[in-house]
């Protein structure tokens, strides 16, 4: 794991920090309560119980959609949704798959959500002169609905169809994509208090979307601390709002071994408790909550250090009492644990890749054991060379069960000859490791610990955005080999009471440059993106999905997981 536990006085540090930013950095902040009553900005001619047209009008000023869609054609006119709307298939002969069924339930559901349906278009305050939008309907091929790695997740979105003004339609090449339209036009509908309807503003709107990088991910750490079920769920349906693609599971380290490995069924003795422990039903029940929401799991086995965890069921795997990790390089027994955890992980996640660690390996514990200090002078092995040798049968027991490995970028700088050519690298530490990996011929992941580990409170949103994956990778072909990106929410400070304000909404920064093409993104941090990004954050509150604010009471950005500074609008903090 990259994180080191911070001193008190670092901590001291980080909160003056945070006092000084507040001060200083957007000029002397208030010392009452906003109020509209006080705001030089505010329109104090019209009364105050007047609706509120004037600040709906001035939200849909621009283009409120997050990710930014590759390509937004808008208008100027309003379509209202009809109270019995629906989404539905556009070939009516074809049987609407249960993929696609319960996406149809989830975005009614969303779209509805903000106010009671018996407010929802009545007949008492429709407008006759607003087109009424009576269904959305959805073309696509329902001949798969296997969630592959690099599937096709573009679409087109219409609102409303050019040919019908009743109807908004939704092309895409398959279910997945679909998922991803659903979602921008989710974004699109908003309540309108005057009519009690949900209505689209900027009609028509033509949009053509598809993502940049194949790879969006986010990480998840259940080592640290344990996230129930449905924690890990609330996760997973907020990445699917901000279109990001790929769970990376940390589920075990040296702290905790909480998952259920049939072949070895004492590991989880290594749980925090008894009731921290993950099932293989469990695990099955979030691969496929994850799959019907376009969402990979990756599952982690950081190997040979960080497995201090295991030994409390096997503590043969220990190179002695004493001196508990890395996992024992000399016994065949390591490696049978090894395969046979693959083998357990290939029946409950089918994603191609798996994350086979590899990071931060000590490799003392073995020269100090006297029994594997023997056994390194009979194989003619320095501790360095039997590191490098665990991690190659390692990736060998993966690829024969299937998986592509993935290993922390420790493994490419210290033998990266020695790799197998499937080999991801997972960049944390250096900002060039990337750009020599895909020299090499390998795959890589951006993760750079300085702007996209969320643990690392004193990033804030800006930085999150304007880190550049392809930064100093210029040849086409080197840039196929870019996959993609992940922020990485490290478990020592979270646990299911604070980890979506942890993540979010600085991790919505990062799915934009993911998703969105370059063209959009490299114009950097501006005032624009910041009110999308106030914009989708004020979103995901509403989903039930807490976001913390974006900027301290000065107006300075905010640093992650903080409290809003006072009272005020959603889309002011």
């Amino acid at each position: 794991m990259k994180w080191e536990e911070p001193s008190v006085m670092i901590l001291a540090g980080l909160l003056l920090m945070q006092v000084i930013a507040g001060v200083v950095g957007n000029g002397t902040p208030r010392t009452h309560p906003y109020s509209i009553l006080n705001d030089p900005q505010a329109d104090r001619s019209r009364p105050l119980n007047a609706d509120f047209d004037n600040m709906e009008v001035s939200i849909n000023e621009s283009v409120h959609i997050w990710p930014m869609p590759a390509s937004v054609s808008k208008g100027m006119a309003i379509v209202t949704l009809a109270r019995d709307f629906a989404f539905g298939q556009a070939d009516g002969n074809q049987i609407v798959s249960a993929t696609l069924a319960q996406a149809f339930s989830r975005y009614i559901d969303i779209i509805y959500r903000p106010h009671a349906l018996s407010q929802v278009a009545s007949s008492l305050f429709q407008d006759s002169n607003i087109p009424v939008l009576e269904q959305l309907l959805v073309s696509l091929d329902p001949s798969t609905e296997e969630l592959e790695f690099e599937v096709d997740e573009s679409y087109t979105l219409k609102v409303p169809d050019p040919s019908n003004p009743s109807i908004a339609s939704l092309q895409a090449a398959n279910v997945y994509g679909a998922l991803r339209g659903l979602e921008t036009f989710s974004q699109l509908v908003s309540y309108h208090y005057s009519s009690r309807s949900l209505q689209i503003t900027r009609t028509p709107w033509i949009i053509t979307d598809y993502p940049r990088f194949p790879y969006r991910g986010l990480l998840i750490d259940t080592s640290r601390h344990y996230q129930p079920l449905e924690s890990i769920k609330r996760v997973i349906d907020s990445m699917s709002f901000a279109k990001l693609n790929v769970l990376h599971w940390h589920i075990v380290d040296e702290e905790a071994f909480p998952i259920e490995i049939p072949s070895y069924p004492r590991l989880w003795n290594g749980a925090y408790s008894y009731k921290e422990r993950y099932t293989t039903e469990d695990a099955a029940e979030i691969v496929e909550y994850a799959r019907a929401r376009g969402i990979h799991v990756m599952p982690e086995l950081d190997v040979p250090g960080h497995g201090a965890s295991w030994g409390i069921g096997y503590p043969q795997l220990w190179p002695s009492p004493q001196c508990n990790e890395p996992l024992d390089v000399s016994k065949e027994f390591t490696f049978e644990v090894i395969d046979g955890i693959l083998q357990d992980f290939r029946a409950l996640f089918p994603f191609k890749f798996a994350h086979l660690g590899g990071d931060e390996v000590n490799t003392s514990c073995w020269e100090d054991s006297p029994s594997i200090k023997r056994w390194l002078i009979s194989h003619n092995l320095t501790g360095q060379d039997a590191y490098a040798s665990f991690v190659i049968r390692a990736q060998q027991i993966a690829i024969k069960h299937g998986y592509e490995p993935v290993n922390w970028e420790e493994t490419f700088n210290t033998f990266p000859s020695r790799l197998s050519k499937e080999t991801v690298v997972h960049n944390w530490l250096e900002s060039g490791t990337c750009p020599r990996a895909v020299k090499a011929g390998l795959r890589c992941i951006v993760s750079n610990q300085g702007t996209w580990y969320l643990d690392h409170l004193d990033v804030t949103w800006d930085q999150f955005y304007m880190t550049e994956p392809l930064v100093n990778i210029t040849d086409p072909e080197e840039q196929k080999l870019l996959i993609g990106g992940e922020v990485c929410m490290w478990g020592e400070t979270v646990d299911a009471s604070d980890i979506l304000q942890t993540i979010w909404p600085r991790a919505a920064a990062a799915a934009e440059r993911l998703w969105s093409p370059l063209s959009i993104t490299q114009q950097g941090s501006s005032d624009n993106v910041l009110q999308r990004l106030q914009s989708f954050r004020c979103l995901l509150d509403g989903r039930g999905i807490a976001a913390a604010p974006l900027l301290t009471l000065s107006g300075a950005y905010a640093y992650g997981r903080v409290a809003p500074s006072e009272p005020g609008s959603c889309f002011r903090q």
